[in-house]
């Protein structure tokens, strides 16, 4: 085994060992902004990619509120739905925009917020329970793409160093290939109201036929 193939499969193994924070860990009573922060990047700081990342802000929290992503604070202080709901928010915000988190939590949080039946701790513990078989299929898929990675360009003519370069590049490529894919299927179900949400339901049709009504097609 080569030192970069070494490399990838520590990595593979630290996706293995993610962990979430489980709703235990989560004080019961309510906790302030600087609290909340200090939790956060106390429970996250192994997905860090650099030692002196902030997981959440001030800033990005006052904002996620403004933008109705998360409930206001009941007398500046945040409960453990509260909590439960910016988690889900970190892990959205690396991959979607505002507006389609708030797609998603919206509905959510109208549902499940201070709800006594299903509470959204339920709805956190379901989803995060199957979070170890998830990693350890991704581990595989990954392991699978790696692999693949490395045979694309066997008959390539250039130098070693190049080989490396496409060999590493092609392995990016399908990876990203794969987000892109997954993140299609998120947005089209936010797009179709599947979710709940109904803003944004035949929201591009209707624009469309207003512009073409009002005005002539404009050439691109």
């Amino acid at each position: 085994m080569t030192d970069r193939e070494k490399y990838f499969r520590q990595i593979i193994d630290k996706l293995r060992l993610i962990d979430y924070i489980k709703p235990e860990d989560i004080p019961n009573i309510s906790l302030y902004m600087d609290q909340v922060t200090t939790f956060m990047d106390e429970h996250l700081q192994s997905l860090k990619r650099y030692e002196d990342d902030k997981m959440l802000t001030k800033t990005m929290i006052n904002n996620y509120t403004k933008n109705n992503l998360l409930p206001s604070p009941d007398k500046k202080k945040y409960s453990k739905d509260h909590m439960l709901l910016l988690i889900f928010i970190y892990y959205f915000k690396n991959m979607l925009s505002i507006s389609d988190i708030q797609s998603i939590l919206g509905p959510l949080t109208d549902k499940f917020f201070k709800n006594d039946e299903v509470s959204l701790q339920y709805v956190y513990e379901t989803i995060f329970s199957i979070e170890n078989e998830q990693a350890s299929m991704l581990a595989k898929d990954i392991l699978k793409k790696y692999t693949k990675s490395r045979e694309i360009f066997a008959d390539c003519n250039g130098s070693d160093e190049d080989k490396e370069f496409l060999d590493n590049f092609s392995f990016i490529c399908m990876l990203a290939f794969d987000i892109y894919i997954k993140k299609t299927i998120i947005e089209k179900m936010i797009d179709t109201g599947i979710m709940g949400d109904k803003k944004n339901k035949g929201k591009d049709t209707d624009s469309k036929a207003a512009k073409s009504k009002d005005k002539p097609e404009k050439g691109v």
